[in-house]
């Protein structure tokens, strides 16, 4: 059979992911590559001469192409399909009186390999993490725009991945004027996002389920939240009817920032307080008394070669709480680690009870934000984990 020069062309039976609907192709699963420029959109056949889909291809990433297309569909036609049922799925359940900051795309999520983009009070933050979706900036600025009208665009690519792609960090204003902070609403809540000294695109909205979970849990409590960024947990659980919260982060501008952002929905400085500490020292010095204790720190594990390593860092910080807590206490958490799974997770918080001594049961699991949508056919893409843990 005479096969294009112009397709990407796989090994014998190495389409068997494809028709599963997977949307990545590996570097050892391909046979030939036509002459291409590194990011070009590029047709995918079958050794026998199936067209299976269009990628973009990046020869430097060891996930060498990403599906934007099935079978022969243009792919620009397919990306603005996926766009508009992103935006029709948030239309559907995002309460848009209560919380003005959501996910609009979630990458493979949404069928749009590389791309996240967030938006917060009609300012649009976009992270752009692969080389060929880099290549259509411009075509996702146009689909941004079309469909949210939104006050302004800001790129915030600013990702350990993109060296892997062959790209430097990016944040620039592409639209529109961005301010240095901004107020925005989630669940009736008020909260300040800071753009300039923001982590990811500046929020943390992948947690909004699980902050509302918490403002149910914390009626009458004492609360530690530890890694707390913003103070966004601790401000619910305020809400909540907390007897009192504690917010410890080792960075001082966010403990300034959860300061701000507990003052702004009217929780004082003395039932309400936040600390610029280190939280493992924090935790082990001075972390008795609580009987709410949330752990939500940034991933551990940003590489598989740092698993191990991970792991014995959720170990320590979970058996520690689970050694500190009241008796009759509630332990909220999480990880963000891709490369940590769920079942690994799970022998972890195993593994520290067993250290801590203490009677743990699974009570609940994470909640993660209707506006995270994760593919059935990239499992991959689920990254968040979280538990909620009834302490004896």
């Amino acid at each position: 059979m005479n096969l294009s020069k112009s397709h990407v062309i796989l090994k014998k039976g190495r389409e068997r992911s494809l028709l599963n609907r997977h949307p990545w192709i590996f570097s050892g699963a391909i046979q030939t590559l036509p002459q291409f420029e590194d990011g070009q959109l590029l047709p995918v056949m079958s050794s026998s001469g199936e067209m299976l889909c269009t990628a973009y291809v990046n020869r430097a990433s060891s996930i060498t192409a990403r599906v934007v297309a099935w079978v022969d569909e243009d792919a620009h036609t397919a990306l603005r399909k996926n766009f508009e049922a992103a935006w029709a799925l948030r239309r559907a359940l995002v309460d848009f009186q209560r919380t003005n900051a959501y996910r609009l795309i979630n990458a493979e999520g949404d069928g749009i390999p590389g791309l996240i983009v967030d938006v917060y009070a009609g300012v649009a933050v976009m992270q752009i993490g692969t080389l060929g979706a880099e290549r259509l900036r411009d075509f996702f600025i146009e689909q941004i725009r079309e469909k949210i009208q939104p006050l302004a665009i800001l790129e915030r690519s600013l990702l350990p991945s993109r060296a892997e792609e062959g790209l430097s960090d990016c944040e620039k204003v592409h639209f529109g004027s961005v301010p240095a902070e901004i107020e925005i609403l989630e669940n009736g809540v008020r909260c300040i996002v800071s753009f300039e000294h923001a982590q990811k695109t500046g929020f943390f909205l992948d947690q909004r389920e699980m902050r509302a979970l918490v403002e149910t849990l914390a009626r009458g409590r004492n609360v530690l939240n530890c890694f707390s960024f913003s103070g966004a947990f601790s401000v619910f659980a305020a809400r909540g009817g907390a007897r009192a919260t504690m917010s410890v982060d080792v960075s001082k501008g966010a403990i300034e920032l959860a300061q701000r952002n507990l003052a702004l929905n009217h929780f004082t400085r003395e039932q309400h307080r936040c600390v610029a500490a280190d939280v493992f020292e924090f935790l082990r010095t001075q972390g008795g008394g609580y009987d709410l204790i949330i752990l939500d720190p940034p991933a551990f594990a940003k590489k598989k070669a740092h698993i191990a390593q991970a792991a014995k860092g959720y170990n320590d910080i979970n058996r520690v709480a689970m050694e500190k807590i009241s008796p009759g206490g509630i332990i909220v958490t999480c990880s963000c680690s891709h490369f940590v799974d769920e079942d690994l997770f799970r022998k972890i918080i195993f593994s520290a009870a067993r250290d801590a001594g203490r009677k743990v049961r699974i009570v609940h699991k994470h909640r993660q934000a209707f506006d995270h949508p994760v593919s059935v056919f990239h499992p991959e893409g689920e990254y968040l984990k979280g538990l909620v843990l009834a302490v004896d």
